[in-house]
């Protein structure tokens, strides 16, 4: 290492950044990142620059260097493999000290690990597929307001997933007939009914104005079918100001769930997620925009490290896919996104897209979300897809019921209970999906007549993101 210190460029495998013998600490983050070299960029060094320009490195040799206990906070390279199938990419393993980072904040946790290196242009592409938060590093963030178990609670519901809907159109009503929309969905028998991402306070309908149309509407369901009933206030806004005085009228008026938007960032999130906790409402994320930097293979951040971040930074819920709808999820990569938000600790799971366990250290659950194209003619796939601790959310599959929106959610309630039901009995409720709604549908007619209208109804697309290890298949 004596030629560290000579004047001028030094590749970055040479300046330390590059350590395949280095073994990580339990305190150190751990990302893996999917690079693309430039041609005639080896991937030792690619790798070795992603640890450098994510940490201490710039593009010279600087003295000042010999001010710090570089070696410590230097990240390191300690992996550089092949992505099997796919010429020129490679997957590499950082480790980074505990140190680099500020507690608590995902803004400087995202600025450290993906604020400057993307744009690198020795990279055709970067992506990070995968990070390990140690606990040490998970403890000093709130997490959730409130989380599953105490959701459950709140809402006094058990031992099935929770039904939702998003208001259709999102854009154009007025708040009465908003209001409209969402006291139907409630009282033929969903929990929640939400805001879209794009509902916020504009011309033909003012926040306030929905507000107080909205909660007229859920506590009039509420009164009429004895359930706890919930519509998501989506207090997204310009400022922080306006954020929590959106939320604050919405605690005034009753309501048990707020909504934000991903767009409002890192450090607004985590400010609404402490004002929820504080004030006892849930807190739903919308991931809006999420699929400008997830959704492709190759350069981008991975929705599961996403998951991560909004684990730490503290919702309740979170869209997370849906498999079977109209928007991307690959099966496979649904799993993992689902067991990184709902389990305690996660365990390494390549098919799943997982390349590090993950010890979340009691730090509550998050619901997830799945939403977009369902309908209840796939009853049976979600549950089969999803588990239990989920919110399926039925918009046009709700709204757009030939009946009436109150039978288009009285569908959805009896699909869902007709195959927890058959869950519940032993039966294998996937293979008799198909049948067991059929049979429920002889008995209501509002199933008869979803299945009718959308029963057929599929998304059979290509997913573009998929995880690089297949399972093998076993014999008994």
């Amino acid at each position: 290492m004596s030629d560290r210190w000579n004047a001028g460029v030094i590749p970055y495998a040479e300046m330390g950044y590059w350590q395949p013998d280095y073994v990580p600490k339990d305190t150190d983050v751990l990302c893996a990142f999917r690079i693309t070299p430039q041609d005639g960029v080896p991937p030792e060094e690619a790798g070795a620059a992603v640890a450098g320009e994510s940490s201490t490195a710039t593009w010279t040799v600087v003295w000042t260097d010999r001010l710090t206990d570089y070696a410590h906070y230097q990240a390191k390279c300690y992996s550089v493999e092949a992505v099997p199938g796919t010429p020129g990419q490679y997957l590499a393993k950082i480790a980074y000290e505990l140190d680099l980072f500020e507690e608590g904040s995902i803004a400087n946790l995202t600025s450290s690990i993906i604020g400057n290196v993307f744009g690198f242009k020795p990279l055709k592409a970067l992506r990070l597929e995968d990070m390990r938060i140690p606990p040490h590093y998970v403890k000093t963030f709130q997490g959730p307001p409130h989380g599953l178990v105490m959701e459950r609670e709140y809402l006094n519901k058990f031992g099935r997933p929770l039904l939702g809907a998003t208001t259709k159109p999102k854009l154009g009503l007025s708040a009465r007939n908003y209001g409209r929309v969402v006291y139907e969905a409630l009282r033929g028998g969903l929990d929640f009914t939400k805001d879209d991402e794009n509902i916020n306070s504009q011309p033909f309908m003012r926040w306030r104005d929905r507000f107080l149309y909205c909660m007229e509407a859920v506590n009039r369901a509420q009164a009429a079918t004895g359930e706890v009933k919930g519509h998501y206030l989506n207090v997204t806004a310009a400022t922080m100001e306006e954020m929590y005085e959106r939320a604050e009228f919405a605690k005034e008026l009753g309501s048990i769930v707020i909504m934000v938007d991903l767009t409002v960032g890192h450090t607004a999130i985590q400010s609404m997620s402490k004002w929820a906790r504080r004030n006892g409402v849930l807190l739903h994320m919308h991931r809006a925009g999420h699929s400008t930097f997830t959704r492709q293979k190759t350069h981008g951040v991975s929705f599961r490290v996403l998951a991560k971040w909004l684990r730490l930074a503290g919702v309740d819920h979170l869209h997370a896919g849906t498999v079977v709808g109209k928007l991307e999820g690959d099966p496979n990569s649904v799993a993992g996104f689902y067991d990184t938000l709902r389990l305690d600790k996660v365990a390494a799971d390549p098919v799943k897209g997982l390349y590090f366990e993950q010890d979340w250290a009691s730090m509550p659950g998050v619901m997830p979300v799945a939403s977009g194209g369902i309908h209840a003619g796939q009853m049976h796939q979600l549950l089969h897809h999803l588990g239990e601790d989920v919110i399926l959310q039925f918009g046009g599959g709700t709204i757009g019921h030939p009946m009436g929106i109150a039978a288009g959610a009285e569908a959805n309630r009896v699909a869902l209970e007709a195959m927890i039901k058959a869950r519940n009995e032993g039966r294998d409720y996937l293979a008799e999906g198909e049948a067991i709604l059929r049979a429920a549908a002889k008995h209501n007619r509002a199933l008869d007549t979803a299945l009718a209208t959308w029963g057929d109804i599929t998304f059979d697309y290509e997913s573009t993101d998929t995880p690089d290890v297949v399972a093998t298949p076993t014999t008994a």
